[in-house]
């Protein structure tokens, strides 16, 4: 490896390690710290900090809970904000899933029965299911979160639409708010002392008749994205006066539901009952079970008890009866989990969905002979994907971006098989399958050296995005039943599956269709809460296929390496790898514009507009935001004529929270912001740019997972080594295609950070929920 690109020296195997800010899972790509309020400079919760670290808020949840938080949250509260006064883009992928929730809640109403609740638990779990039991038993008023919901008939759904690009300016909504009601919450929260800005997203929250609960319960002020307990509690004293103070059971019910939403940034469904009375605590709540039971009470929450999994029996000596009996009196042992509604109904609908489809797919649809035909036509790999998929409704495949070929050959074989075959990708950058994965001769032969394999084409209509395959923007549309009119779905970039979408999904599929999820299990996980691609590989209820087709190249080398834990030292004789060492911020921002304006395109031949920057974080000295601005005044300098863009702007736009697409500024007029994303044409409306587009030369890792470029220049700032994970420096460095420049200034803390600091772990009941719906599982 190169110390930089105008010179041979090589670092030491050592040498890459160095500093960052933080994007850790979680702040406008994924849930993470940078964004949950408290942990990072996003606006998500506490405004921007400018990556001040205030930790505060969800961090108290549970050890790095808000740590986890990724760029995808700072979106997501970047989006919230104004929409309660238009429509966003995302209008039209929302409405086919409000189809299919439909369809969830129809099946929930069929299969669903009362929460089960134990009768050997003591202390706080006890206390919270006495909680269940009084709601069941009539003693405080029915919770919707313990309603069935009515069974809903199931309606045909409509002939997709092709949702139409560019996106005009939102039209006038009956969702937008009344102004009288926006009037009436702008005089209640002027009298609180709170912003009078903040209105209409009360109203967008809170919905009619907002200021009347306002007065009865101005902790309601929480539930609006942005605001921090410590504000609704001034918000509170000057409403309540006297009456108000830290006992207050509105209080603990508020922040109760707070930090729910604090964990669910950070990638949790659900929190384990200890970690949240914890944070109560922390959150000066005299009573924490009392505020919990109450919020169980009121619906605001659900309760859990999912079984523990237990030690394999070991040989023990012979028993007598009485000590057997008594053994079966003891109840397995469970952990009462507390979570939102939402996350709980998305959960169960997945694994009810897997299952089906897992139980679904015919023994023997006809067709073996054609299948294992197609498969001796394929490389090694691709042939036991092709074979697995013949005979399993669902299907995990794993490897690297060069896997992707595999996936590409199972599609071409069940097309040509005469089968609706579809795959879906994370970006639309993602759908050019035949870029993936080396030619043959780029790989060695035999069991250890490699795949032989061919280059498979594919046709683009065959590919398409999950956003736009769920709205029916593209994709096969639907049959009569509004399920996808498909026989086989590949799903790539499946680690980016949050459990919301991916409920969804696999809601969406006709009985017997087999669903592959491919991707890479290294890389970052999902913007938003669950990370159901390592919940189902650790769960085992299905056959695992994985890829033996290795990355190429050095960079390839690199990648793997840090996969495995390694940070290797790799010959790069063409400066494929290029180590430039840094002392400070400003000596780090310095060398990362020259490296992308003049060092790159002069030493290894690529153009600035196809090198990526990637950054730890959005604020502080060396994160997007400094980087985008020493990069626009060298790359394109201008006045910023629209809301600080200038035509030629290389942008981050993110119609909806977690997304983010790459484009350029085209220009701007009344209508708004003009982009060309890949090819396509986008139109934000005005009042929307501030909060969806940003410049993006430089991108933080979980902004940048599902994309590649020809170059990637990844920054690690000093200050961002005890943000710096395995995965983020494996998702990091696998953005480049041809060539990885480094600037490093973390010293040994990237060596650390490969070596010993795995993702951060999530709080899931999918893999309890799965064990249920597979007794075999594991």
């Amino acid at each position: 490896m190169s110390t930089e690109p105008e010179t041979t020296e090589e670092a030491e195997p050592g040498a890459l390690g160095a500093a960052a800010e933080t994007d850790a899972p979680g702040a406008g790509d994924a849930p993470g710290a940078d964004d949950v309020p408290g942990t990072g400079d996003g606006p998500s919760a506490s405004g921007d900090t400018d990556g001040d670290g205030d930790a505060e808020g969800g961090s108290e949840i549970a050890e790095g809970l808000t740590e986890e938080a990724s760029d995808g949250t700072e979106e997501a509260a970047d989006g919230t904000e104004g929409a309660a006064a238009q429509l966003s883009e995302a209008e039209a992928e929302l409405a086919a899933q409000r189809l299919e929730r439909e369809r969830i809640e129809r099946r929930k109403a069929e299969k669903r029965g009362p929460i089960a609740a134990g009768t050997g638990l003591s202390g706080t779990a006890a206390d919270l299911l006495a909680a269940v039991r009084a709601v069941e038993s009539g003693a405080k008023p029915v919770a919707a979160a313990f309603r069935e919901p009515e069974p809903a008939p199931r309606a045909t759904a409509p002939e997709p639409a092709r949702r139409p690009l560019p996106v005009s300016a939102p039209a006038a909504s009956p969702a937008a708010p009344a102004a009288r009601t926006v009037e009436a919450v702008r005089a209640v929260l002027t009298g609180g002392g709170a912003p009078d800005g903040l209105a209409p997203q009360v109203v967008a929250t809170l919905g009619e008749g907002a200021d009347g609960q306002l007065r009865e319960d101005p902790w309601q002020l929480l539930r609006v994205a942005g605001v921090r307990p410590e504000q609704a509690d001034g918000f509170a004293r000057a409403l309540l006066g006297t009456e108000c103070g830290p006992d207050d059971e509105r209080r603990g019910r508020a922040l109760t539901v707070w930090l729910l939403e604090q964990a669910a940034l950070a990638g949790h469904t659900a929190l384990d009952a200890p970690a949240l009375t914890a944070a109560l605590s922390q959150r000066a709540v005299p009573d924490p079970d009392a505020a919990v039971q109450s919020t169980l009470a009121e619906g605001d929450a659900l309760v859990f008890q999912d079984a523990l999994e237990t030690a394999a029996p070991v040989a023990a000596p012979a028993r007598d009866d009485a000590e057997e009996s008594a053994e079966e009196g003891e109840e397995r042992p469970v952990r009462v989990l507390v979570g939102l509604e939402r996350y709980a109904l998305a959960e169960e609908s997945l694994a009810d969905g897997l299952a089906r489809v897992m139980n679904s797919v015919p023994k023997d649809d006809g067709s073996a002979a054609d299948w294992e035909r197609a498969a001796a036509s394929a490389g090694r790999s691709a042939a036991e994907l092709i074979r697995t998929a013949a005979g399993h409704g669902l299907v995990l495949h794993t490897g690297g971006d060069a896997s992707r070929a595999e996936a590409a050959a199972l599609l071409h074989a069940a097309r040509g098989l005469g089968l609706r075959a579809w795959a879906a990708t994370h970006t639309a950058d993602g759908r050019d399958l035949r870029a993936s994965g080396p030619a043959p001769h780029d790989l060695p032969d035999g069991p250890e050296g490699g795949e032989d394999t061919t280059v498979v084409t594919v046709e683009d209509t065959a590919v398409v995005t999950v956003a736009d395959l769920l709205s029916g923007a593209e994709g096969p549309g639907r049959d009569a039943d509004g399920a996808l009119d498909l026989d086989l779905l590949v799903v790539l970039d499946a680690p980016q599956l949050d459990v919301e979408t991916a409920a969804v999904l696999a809601e969406s599929l006709p009985d017997g269709a087999r669903l592959v999820l491919s991707g890479d299990p290294g890389v970052l996980w999902s913007a938003g809460p669950g990370r159901v691609f390592a919940d189902l590989l650790a769960a085992r209820v299905c056959p695992q296929v994985a890829s033996r087709t290795p990355d190429p190249g050095p960079v390839g080398e690199l990648v793997s390496g840090v996969g495995i834990g390694e940070l290797n030292q790799v010959e790069a004789p063409g400066k494929e790898v290029v180590i430039v060492p840094v002392r400070d911020a400003g000596e780090a921002v310095h060398r990362t514009v020259q490296l992308v304006a003049d060092s790159v395109p002069r030493a290894i031949g690529i153009p600035a507009e196809q090198t990526q920057v990637i950054t730890p974080g959005h604020g502080g000295a060396v994160g997007t935001r400094a980087l985008n601005t020493a990069l626009k005044e060298r790359l394109n300098p201008g006045p910023g004529r629209f809301g600080g863009f200038d035509p030629g702007d290389r942008i981050a736009y993110s119609p909806v929270p977690g997304r983010t697409l790459p484009g350029q500024v085209v220009k701007a007029d009344a209508d708004g912001l003009h982009l060309d994303c890949s090819g396509a044409p986008v139109v934000v409306p005005k009042e929307r740019v501030e909060q969806s587009v940003r410049l993006g030369w430089a991108l933080t890792a979980h902004q940048a997972v599902g994309l590649r470029w020809p170059a990637a220049v990844v920054v690690l700032p000093g200050d961002a080594a005890a943000a710096l994970t395995r995965p983020w420096v494996y998702t990091a460095f696998g953005r480049a295609e041809r060539h990885l420049s480094v600037v490093h200034g973390v010293e040994q803390a990237l060596q650390r950070a490969v070596a010993e600091v795995p993702q951060k772990p999530r709080t899931t009941r999918l893999p309890a929920l799965l064990r249920a719906q597979v007794p075999t599982a594991g």
